[in-house]
């Protein structure tokens, strides 16, 4: 195949890849519940000739951590079958069960490699201004109060488009493609179910990719450390109700306890061995005005640039929470939701995606080792396959945005993914041994 002919595949490739991104932009899915983004990216890799493993044979159940309420799971599950969910894949992933893994065989002998890209959605409400392009151009969330404002739609639809690209190209790959579609990496809830699964454990190479992070436009970093380890937890205060003017004697205050928790956990001291952070991201009590607060719940997480760090701060946050519940005589639940850990991208691997890259045009590529200071369940994925033996990065796909990350008038620059998804196949097409 020409240069001439692979610049036309990839250009088809990232136009219904483009159409792929409207349409789960405007059906975005909150993690756990990705069923008709799952079963298309399955029906999708298995018309492109992919073998397809779904559901429970990719995700160890019992890993699993966050799952939404059964009856939430339903009302998702039925809404996805009435917006076009692909009715033959789509029972694979009843119950929350949303990840999907795609194996491409290529011609040729050769390693495993592995594409790690994320699928799922935000509880945020979408911008419905004039100024918000989606919403301009009639792809803006068709689910209120959830929308895609961190780009996994990209993430998801460039997967399918790199797929696209190295399925048509199967003769000249070397070895395996994995490409592993993952759920629920918000809240750190997707990625360890599935490295239990083990779909990993053989693969000599793992990609790791996100787009922009505060990177602009045309620029490629091939391999990105920093991530903080975090650990994500649902509290629970009971209390008593009572009349607050008439009997308050008798009351047992839920949210004057988590008030007071929230304080408190902002106080916590700082580790001296690294960065740590703790944030209270939802605080809900109370049922009246002249009620005394008998439940009160809050979600919130902490932080660290080590996983020891991290269970610092949330041991630390326990016995905040546990005190408040004292000095009020309430009941506490605390839950982890989700957790994420660290992972060092291996800079031999950056450095070999540079040089498969080097040549594309006006791509400014960063093949050092660049710093975040987010947090990703990816290093789950990414620590397995250095254990066995592999070599991992994270690296980012630049795009100027709208606005930054988790907010409601994000927005990706579109004219990106189509040397994204070049990059990315060249890449793969690069590893013979």
């Amino acid at each position: 195949m020409t240069m001439k002919d692979f610049s036309a595949l990839v250009a088809d490739a990232a136009d219904r890849a483009i159409e792929t991104r409207r349409d789960l932009h405007k059906h975005p899915e909150l993690g756990l519940t990705e069923f008709r983004t799952a079963s298309l990216v399955a029906r999708r890799l298995s018309d492109l000739g992919i073998e397809v493993r779904t559901g429970k044979a990719v995700m160890d159940s019992a890993s699993r951590v966050g799952l939404p309420p059964e009856e939430e799971l339903q009302r998702c599950y039925e809404r996805a079958a009435s917006e076009g969910a692909d009715p033959a894949f789509l029972p694979d992933f009843e119950g929350g069960h949303t990840a999907v893994l795609g194996i491409l065989k290529g011609g040729k002998p050769g390693p495993v490699t592995a594409l790690r890209v994320d699928m799922d959605a935000l509880p945020i409400l979408e911008d419905d201004t004039q100024a918000h392009r989606p919403h301009r151009e009639g792809f803006a969330s068709a689910h209120k109060g959830v929308m895609h404002a961190c780009g996994h739609d990209f993430h998801t639809a460039m997967g399918l488009g790199i797929a696209e690209v190295l399925a048509a190209r199967k003769d000249d790959v070397h070895g395996t493609v994995k490409f592993v579609f993952q759920p629920a990496e918000e809240g750190g809830r997707g990625a360890l179910p599935m490295t239990r699964a083990g779909v990993v454990d053989d693969v000599d190479r793992l990609i790791a990719v996100h787009v922009a992070t505060g990177v602009p436009s045309r620029t490629f970093q091939t391999a990105v450390d920093g991530h903080l380890a975090s650990i994500k937890l649902d509290v629970r205060f009971k209390g008593r109700a009572a009349h607050a003017g008439g009997r308050p004697e008798e009351g047992r205050n839920a949210l004057l306890g988590a008030a007071q928790a929230v304080v408190a956990l902002y106080g916590i001291s700082r580790h001296h061995a690294g960065a740590s952070r703790i944030n209270v991201g939802t605080l809900h009590a109370g049922s009246g005005r002249n009620v005394i607060a008998d439940e009160a719940t809050l979600v919130m997480e902490v932080r660290g640039d080590t996983a020891e760090i991290a269970e610092y701060m949330a041991k630390r946050a326990r016995a905040v929470l546990e005190g408040a519940a004292l000095a009020q005589d309430l009941e506490v639940e605390i839950t982890t939701a989700g957790q994420t850990t660290t992972a060092a991208s291996d800079a031999s691997l950056g450095a070999e995606i540079a040089e498969a890259v080097r040549d594309m045009p006006d791509l400014n590529v960063v093949p050092g080792l660049s710093r975040t200071m987010g947090s990703e369940d990816a290093t789950f994925l990414m620590r397995r396959v250095q254990e066995k033996g592999g070599r991992a990065v994270y690296a980012v796909v630049g795009s100027d945005l709208a606005s930054g990350h988790h907010t409601p008038d994000f927005d990706i620059e579109e004219s990106d993914m189509p040397w994204a998804i070049e990059a990315l196949a060249r890449t793969i097409l690069s590893f013979k041994e």
